[in-house]
């Protein structure tokens, strides 16, 4: 894969990032069916992508492995349904939005459990986050089903923050796509039981949904952003991941006619801002190490 294939993988990748919100909006199911349906396909497309590749899901992985992947699958579980939570009440950019202040809490989940002290930058990265979120925040009244969504959607972004913290231990020497692979198989498990008494409501065209879902923004998604890595530094790919929310906002806006307010964008473009900046931190950081 050559640079220019790789900026339009990781491109492809940020669109189907960005569609999820969408598919969650258009399947008339709960979010633990959406949950338990996407993580089901998804696991279809990548066992059939590693027999393809002469591999296998078992292959190297050990018990302590599982455990690891479990605890991941669990915050994973718990992102995905909290997400679809905000999207069904509160529309795609408002659950967008709010899901991506999980780098701020990245942060503060490294400082807390692993007792990293938080820079100046990082602090005022994390100011900047939080004055997006209060723009972005459509009143401060819980009777208000916006500000709900959002405080689902903050949910979703903390249990991301620790499904990422996790994962890093549990992807430690095994390919991406098995640890994908045995995530959302453990995500299945997981969130089944809930979904089976409404699985029978789902027509035709939320399965087709369900499928899209699944296997585009979930497997393929996966897999166009670890491939690019092989080309693209952390910096140029983590620039356009954090594209993700604006392709949602207009995605949303396009299909729904779901439009933000100026007081939303100006929130996003805040959060996306100080995102792009912890990204690209990062990677100061781990030049100068």
């Amino acid at each position: 894969m050559n640079r220019q294939r790789a900026l339009l993988s990781i491109h492809i990748a940020a669109i189907l990032f960005g569609l999820t919100g969408i598919f969650g909006k258009l399947i008339q199911g709960d979010p633990s069916v959406i949950t338990a349906g996407r993580a089901g396909f998804a696991v279809l497309a990548l066992v059939a992508f590693m027999r393809f590749q002469g591999t296998s899901p078992l292959h190297g992985i050990k018990q302590r492995d599982m455990r690891v992947m479990a605890l991941a699958a669990l915050m994973l579980a718990v992102h995905w349904v909290t997400f679809f939570m905000a999207v069904k009440i509160a529309g795609v950019a408002v659950a967008t939005l709010g899901f991506a202040s999980f780098p701020a809490f990245i942060t503060l989940c490294e400082s807390l459990f692993f007792k990293e002290k938080i820079s100046k930058d990082e602090w005022l990265i994390l100011l900047l986050v939080t004055a997006g979120l209060v723009l972005v925040t459509p009143s401060f009244n819980f009777r208000d089903d916006a500000t709900i969504g959002l405080a689902w959607a903050l949910l979703s972004g903390l249990a991301f923050a620790l499904f990422a913290l996790i994962n890093r231990r549990a992807a430690a020497g095994i390919p991406a796509q098995q640890v994908a692979c045995w995530e959302n198989l453990f995500v299945l498990v997981l969130t089944a039981p809930f979904a089976v008494s409404t699985v029978a409501q789902l027509g035709t065209l939320d399965w087709l949904w369900l499928a899209m879902l699944g296997i585009m923004c979930t497997a393929l998604s996966h897999y166009l952003m670890v491939a690019s890595l092989s080309v693209l530094n952390a910096r140029s790919a983590g620039i356009v991941i954090a594209l993700e929310p604006i392709y949602a906002i207009l995605f949303a806006a396009i299909l729904f006619g779901q439009y933000p307010t100026l007081r939303m964008i100006a929130g996003g473009m805040l959060m996306i801002g100080a995102i792009i900046w912890s990204g690209l931190r990062q990677v100061e950081k781990t030049h100068t190490a």
